[in-house]
């Protein structure tokens, strides 16, 4: 029987210390708690491993902290367009949605493209179809609707400028997601995001995108990516980090810090990710000032950070 671990992320960007006050670093540390709880919760229970991450995004989706599910950023028409993703490490499955709204749950919908569709990514009107099929939580507008959010667009707007919610003034919010392993010895990835604010012609990351922002496999490690979603996409981040370790034999962190370190930056790739391997060795690591993280390990303890230790 293999130990169990899990960690998440809550979005990684040019995260100020100083603009960090004590109440709102309680908040996301407690929000990052809830989610590990859940997460953990379903490992306990001798749980899957993909269930285990679907429950932890679920918890940071339905929290307007991060930039997934309600608290998703608007886009260039006013409206919330978000992405999920997941798979499963024992049997290389994967679900995947883009551009979906008024879904409360975008990963639980990605989940049901995995379990109930031959496909692995169905995008805007067809998911929200497929949303109505399969009967998945379906929120109005004014549940996804924020403040901060919408000055956050209309400035954007004003602007111009299409923008990395977790990269502008003191607001910082993210992508977030969440890896895995559990008893039997599979690990899961998952990740979601409401995308970039004032976003234009339904622009797509990293996020839904198999191999890029998601990858999961049991020969290696689970990954889920945050940052700037083009750079990932052109790295094939998440899989290069699978690559590194089963093709040239580098452990998880040697790969984790090759992706971060070394080849997201030539790509202007700012951001950051956390992996799981099949030992339940746990690297979060990022290239930037911030990234709200967390793991939990098998005595069921939960870990918060969000600036470099």
């Amino acid at each position: 029987m293999m130990p169990i671990a899990l960690a998440v992320h809550g979005g990684a960007g040019t995260i100020a210390p100083e603009l960090m006050t004590p109440h709102r670093e309680k908040a996301y540390r407690s929000a990052l708690e809830k989610a590990l709880r859940d997460g953990h919760a379903v490992l306990s229970a001798k749980g899957s491993a993909l269930d285990a991450v679907e429950a932890a995004v679920k918890a940071l989706e339905d929290d307007p902290l991060f930039n997934a599910g309600r608290g998703a950023v608007f886009n260039a028409d006013g409206q919330h367009e978000m992405d999920a993703s997941l798979m499963c490490g024992n049997t290389l499955r994967a679900g995947a949605v883009a551009s979906v709204q008024n879904v409360k749950n975008p990963i639980s919908l990605a989940r049901r493209v995995m379990d109930h569709s031959n496909h692995v990514l169905i995008s805007g009107l067809g998911a929200f179809e497929f949303a109505h099929k399969q009967k998945v939580l379906l929120e109005d507008d004014q549940y996804f609707f924020d403040d901060l959010r919408y000055d956050q667009w209309k400035k954007a707007r004003e602007a111009d400028e299409v923008v990395l919610d977790h990269s502008e003034g003191d607001r910082k919010f993210g992508t977030v997601g969440a890896v895995a392993l559990d008893e039997h010895g599979h690990v899961a990835a998952a990740t979601s995001t409401g995308g970039m604010t004032n976003k234009k012609w339904q622009r797509i990351g990293d996020s839904p995108i198999i191999g890029a922002g998601t990858y999961a496999n049991d020969l290696s490690c689970a990954v889920s990516c945050t940052g700037h979603g083009e750079s990932f996409i052109r790295a094939v981040a998440a899989y290069d980090v699978h690559a590194l370790m089963a093709y040239k034999g580098l452990s998880l962190q040697q790969a984790v810090h090759t992706v971060v370190h070394e080849k997201l930056p030539k790509l202007d790739g700012d951001g950051g990710l956390i992996a799981v391997d099949r030992e339940g060795g746990v690297v979060l690591d990022f290239n930037c000032s911030g990234m709200y993280r967390g793991h939990v390990g098998p005595d069921g303890e939960c870990h918060t950070a969000i600036f470099k230790d």
